[in-house]
């Protein structure tokens, strides 16, 4: 399994009384399809998937995979603070039907080096999923190296690495372990086309959940090293992009959502978008929905 190009870090969507919205779902899910979107992360730090129960990680895996019915991948955010939970939440994801699961490196615990590698190798032998290793240290509080990386690249059901820093030197590094079994994939939306040009491989990205298209001519552009063509449709999404930093997410982008209505909020701790952005929220769905329409009018 080669995963690649616009791979969207799905949203999960509740209704106003806090509980999955499945028809929301379907309806997110959708757009993805129609969009071009190439492959769906369930359950990931988007997905909100510390706020989920056992029985709705399922719910929403399970009925993503029915409903995508093999059209792209699905991805199941699988990984966990301890190494035999994550292998036991893999096993489920599989048994639901996922292709490969995202493995984030170890919240909180802070392991080493070492601790990382005996972690993702633990994993990858179990052998339930096709595992992407997943690095973003500003949430989980542990940075996975290059040589880490390096280390593990070989195991044979290692199939990539998800890499959410904005680190040109650290981009390049990982660059150099890319093979026809390893990707290298963005986390960063406003650094992904910036990688790709670079040679990485995709983007699973939080923005295209609003900007399905988008994202996919992105990625396109920028994968064919269509420099100018690709900097130039970068441009016109970084308003967009900045917004989706103004607050922790997904906070930003379910605002978006809810403005497309999808959803109807977070679950504690996190709280809706603060009222001082919310002028520039209605704004920002604007211009959304002006740029997805550019993306049927333009070419290449």
């Amino acid at each position: 399994m080669r995963i690649s190009g616009s791979i969207t870090a799905l949203a999960t969507p509740f209704d106003a009384d806090g509980e999955l919205d499945l028809d929301a779902w379907r309806r997110l899910l959708d757009a993805q399809i129609d969009g071009g979107t190439q492959a769906v992360v369930v359950a990931g730090s988007t997905g909100e998937a510390a706020a989920l129960f056992d029985a709705e990680f399922d719910t929403l895996l399970r009925s993503a995979v029915e409903y995508v019915a093999g059209r792209v991948p699905v991805i199941a955010g699988t990984g966990l603070s301890n190494t035999g939970k994550t292998i036991e939440q893999g096993r489920r994801a599989a048994a639901l039907g996922a292709d490969a699961a995202l493995v984030v490196t170890p919240p909180y615990v802070r392991p080493t080096q070492a601790g990382l590698v005996a972690h993702y190798r633990a994993v990858a032998d179990d052998g339930a999923l096709p595992v992407i290793l997943y690095n973003v240290p500003g949430r989980t509080g542990c940075d996975m190296l290059p040589d880490t990386v390096a280390e593990l690249a070989g195991h044979p059901r290692i199939i990539g690495i998800k890499e959410a820093r904005n680190d040109v030197a650290r981009m390049e590094e990982l660059l150099g372990l890319r093979d026809e079994a390893f990707v290298v994939l963005s986390g960063d939306d406003p650094t992904a086309c910036r990688a790709m040009l670079s040679g990485a491989d995709g983007v699973v990205s939080v923005a295209s959940n609003v900007l399905p298209r988008s994202f996919r001519r992105l990625c396109e552009l920028a994968r064919t090293r269509k420099r100018d063509a690709a900097e130039g449709w970068n441009d016109r999404m970084l308003e967009i992009n900045d917004f989706l930093g103004v607050e922790p997410n997904p906070i930003p982008v379910k605002a978006l959502l809810q403005l497309q209505g999808i959803g109807h909020g977070l679950r504690l701790p996190l709280q809706p978008l603060s009222a001082t952005h919310r002028d520039t929220a209605t704004r920002i769905a604007l211009a959304v929905r002006e740029l997805e329409t550019a993306c049927d009018a333009v070419a290449d």
